[in-house]
């Protein structure tokens, strides 16, 4: 589907409160902004996602895109995080992408992946994106059916994607900004 904005969007899938949310009530969804972060997301990530990611990949993104990634903190334990970028594309539409997405095995099927990435939408939403893209592995339907319930589409199916010779599926989120004459 196609929206004229997030809050479109939000009407069918509504942005929980980054305190407190259905029965994550002592979750906060933190924005990236330190360095000491970082080995909280790469622990996670690591654990989670069937790819390996040296050091500089994992900075690459977050020095310069620091806004457009969160971790999910349970007190001192990070139990979710997001990674992103957004930059304008070869036709000069600012594409946003989702690198990374990891939920600690134990905390899924509580809605914290899709706060994750919803909170995540919002900020590229915020930045002046007009799409989201990422990659899922054609195996993994846990991710491949949250990011269909959020919005987006399958775009085109990527052989041997993955080190491990795994297909992928490229997602897509269209966002479409505000027209601001009728504000």
């Amino acid at each position: 589907p196609f929206f004229t904005s997030l809050e479109a969007q939000e009407i069918r899938n509504p942005i929980m409160s980054d305190s407190t949310a259905g029965n994550l009530p002592e979750v906060q969804l933190v924005q990236y902004v330190s360095e000491l972060q970082l080995p909280l997301m790469q622990q996670l990530v690591d654990s989670d996602l069937s790819e390996p990611y040296s050091i500089f990949t994992y900075r690459y993104f977050l020095h310069s895109w620091p806004t457009l990634s969160y971790l999910a903190m349970e007190g001192d334990d990070c139990i979710g995080c997001i990674i992103c970028k957004m930059e304008p594309n070869h036709r000069g539409i600012i594409r946003g992408y989702i690198a990374m997405l990891a939920v600690r095995n134990d905390q899924r099927k509580k809605g914290l992946g899709s706060r994750l990435v919803q909170r995540a939408l919002k900020q590229m939403y915020d930045e002046g994106c007009e799409e989201v893209t990422l990659e899922a592995e054609e195996t993994n339907r846990a991710a491949l059916n949250l990011y269909e319930r959020l919005g987006f589409l399958r775009d085109k199916r990527l052989e041997k994607y993955y080190l491990n010779g795994s297909d992928a599926y490229r997602l897509k989120y269209r966002m479409r900004p505000i027209n601001p004459s009728i504000l």
